[in-house]
């Protein structure tokens, strides 16, 4: 992939992910349990929802990164029960990556196993917060495989944000919006990301402790 429209195109996916985190309109609630809430907002980059996860981890923000960084010995896929697979597909720079991720079956097996090539971006900003981007690409190292239906992220990422006075909490904002492909009930979809997305933070909360 060419390295300068690669960092052109996941700097563009990197603020307008900034802009979700900052805009506060139009977002409806669909799930809150344990100090996390999920809401959603119908999505402008395609005919699904964007949805916004939200609440506070009990680790420092590098601990909770470490667990949920794209970066190459993440820990994500031994505690993430969404995610069965991760590689690095190709390394631009320290920052800048293609990867794929592949996901089990869910929702009692009407969802079939999945896999996401992305294009993703860590940044660190001022405050302390890190943050990952990432968007659906192309790679030819990487053409759909046998056994796996190709899904697409549209521009998503998180925020681990410190918390002033408070060390060992981190702030984390998610944000998905993803085309699962297939031939799948809108309903499935519908009731598939909120509970998935609260699983995200309960598992995170655990894999923080033991990992």
């Amino acid at each position: 992939m060419d390295p300068a429209l690669a960092a052109q195109m996941s700097e563009a996916v990197a603020e307008k992910v900034l802009q979700y985190r900052r805009d506060e309109s139009g977002w409806k609630i669909c799930r809150e349990a344990n100090g996390v809430s999920v809401s959603w907002r119908p999505s402008v980059e395609f005919s699904g929802n964007l949805y916004r996860g939200e609440g506070m981890v009990n680790a420092p923000p590098e601990k909770v990164w470490d667990c949920i960084k794209p970066l190459p010995g993440t820990l994500r896929a031994k505690w993430d029960e969404n995610v069965s697979s991760f590689e690095i597909i190709e390394s631009l720079t320290d920052t800048l990556c293609v990867s794929r991720t592949t996901s089990p079956s869910a929702a009692m097996k009407l969802i079939s196993p999945r896999d996401f090539v992305d294009l993703v971006l860590m940044k660190t900003y001022e405050d302390g917060t890190l943050s990952s981007n990432a968007i659906n690409v192309e790679h030819p190292l990487c053409p759909p495989k046998p056994g796996y239906v190709r899904g697409f992220n549209h521009p998503c990422g998180c925020f681990c944000e410190p918390v002033p006075g408070e060390p060992n909490k981190t702030h984390l904002v998610t944000f998905f919006q993803t085309d699962l492909s297939g031939y799948l009930p809108q309903s499935v979809v519908d009731s598939f990301f909120p509970r998935s997305m609260a699983g995200f933070y309960t598992n995170l909360e655990k894999a923080v402790k033991t990992l």
